[in-house]
């Protein structure tokens, strides 16, 4: 019986591994960078870079938002309520259909993540 290297078996045992996660890159920037990471029925993820002075138009949230924010600070103006910011750690919540103003009033860059669930596309369909 013929012995494999044990590095040619690792070799050999991977290739046969099948990859079930799916990798979504994103970019690593301090300048303004506004991305779609993912977009399917389940969910829709966005990844934004804001300096200082930057931010989104006003609008209405689409689904269920929740901001991840990784770097920086967040401020928000929410319907009719007073400005609030949120620092790097905070998780936010942001109910459908909510007024929103998002902007990046610090020196920092502000980074965050916007995870929206169900996906937007999904909550139109059910609109209809």
């Amino acid at each position: 019986m013929v012995q494999l290297p044990r590095a040619l078996l690792k070799i050999i045992r991977r290739s046969e591994d099948k990859i079930v996660e799916k990798k979504f890159p994103f970019t690593l920037t301090d300048e303004k960078h506004i991305e779609r990471i993912l977009e399917d029925d389940n969910v829709a993820i966005n990844h934004m870079v804001l300096p200082k002075g930057e931010g989104l138009p006003k609008h209405y949230s689409d689904s269920n938002v929740y901001m991840i924010v990784t770097r920086g600070q967040i401020t928000l103006k929410l319907n009719d309520e007073e400005e609030n910011s949120h620092p790097a750690g905070s998780i936010l919540n942001i109910p459908y259909k909510t007024k929103m103003n998002v902007y990046n009033i610090q020196d920092e860059v502000t980074e965050l993540f916007v995870v929206k669930a169900p996906s937007p596309k999904t909550m139109r369909k059910g609109e209809k």
